[in-house]
């Protein structure tokens, strides 16, 4: 039988075939291949007794992320927050970069805006191309034009902790009742109450995967593309690639870039290409063998 993993817990992949859930267990063949099951994965499985089953095979994977923990996604919705905690732009554009590079798309969903309305947010990632929504998961706000922007994909949201991730799932189908959690005051960020990648349906054709939040040392450890890739992994580039005095322009500092020109001209955002930079110096600091 075929289906697909919407969770995975304690050594339990729980696989929805059908109208059924099988509580299944991976063969041995995928410690011996060092292959890990991923939330959204596709698989084949055998149905054993109790509704229980035993993991046979992967199929093939569209993209694959390391956090969130999830296989398959269409569109990662980032959700970020200019109230309690308010997220670094880095870290949005490092998932950005991240999900480029493995084809996926983004939209970027100001949440909390009941507290303060995101402009600043707001206006980056409008101006950068990309689908954003300002929401609030108390009020409601934004979450028909969100519905929208997710119907008929398999989308993951992902955040720094605190972000609201768990409570827009609520805001979007009561029924989820998943656990949510206050912001620390002292620490100015969530606390994770979120511990595990779990995919939801909303409708027939629509599944959200909530994953848990992380901090920004976190997602410097996240994984990120070569160098010389990294300007493809940033869309408001694109119309300035070709336009550069030198074909091997880094984009950095170089004489005659057209990026560097649009970000004069005010057509590339400075805190764009502010994380460009610093994502670029870091992938140039890993060496290809330790890939």
């Amino acid at each position: 039988m075929e289906g697909i993993i919407l969770k995975a817990l304690s050594g339990f992949y729980y696989v929805h075939s059908g109208a059924e859930i099988y509580r299944c267990r991976a063969r041995g063949k995928f410690r011996h291949d060092k292959l890990s099951p991923l939330v959204g994965d596709r698989v084949r499985f055998t149905p054993l007794e109790n509704m229980t089953g035993a993991l046979d095979e992967i199929l093939p994977r569209t993209n694959q992320f390391t956090r969130p923990a999830v296989a398959n996604i269409d569109q990662l919705v980032i959700i970020v927050s200019q109230a309690t905690p308010v997220t670094d732009p880095y870290l949005i554009d490092r998932i950005i970069a991240i999900a480029a590079g493995r084809t996926c798309q983004c939209v970027v969903c100001v949440n909390k805006c009941d507290l303060d309305a995101g402009d600043e947010l707001y206006r980056i990632y409008t101006a950068a191309g990309f689908p954003t929504v300002r929401v609030s998961a108390q009020t409601g706000k934004g979450m028909e034009q969100l519905r929208t922007l997710i119907s008929g994909k398999v989308s993951a949201f992902t955040g720094n902790s605190g972000v609201g991730k768990s409570s827009i799932l609520n805001a979007l189908h009561p029924g989820f009742s998943l656990e949510t959690g206050d912001v620390s005051e002292k620490l100015g960020r969530g606390r994770h109450t979120t511990r595990h990648v779990e995919l939801f349906a909303l409708d027939e054709h629509t599944l959200i995967a909530d994953t848990p939040g992380f901090s920004s040392f976190e997602a410097d450890k996240m994984d990120i593309c070569r160098k010389e890739e990294l300007q493809h992994c940033f869309p408001d580039f694109t119309p300035y690639l070709d336009k550069c005095m030198f074909l091997d322009c880094a984009h950095v500092k170089e004489k005659g870039c057209a990026v560097l020109e649009a970000l004069d001209r005010g057509e590339i955002q400075p805190t764009r290409h502010a994380s460009y930079v610093r994502l670029y110096e870091q992938a140039k600091a890993i060496p290809d063998w330790q890939r």
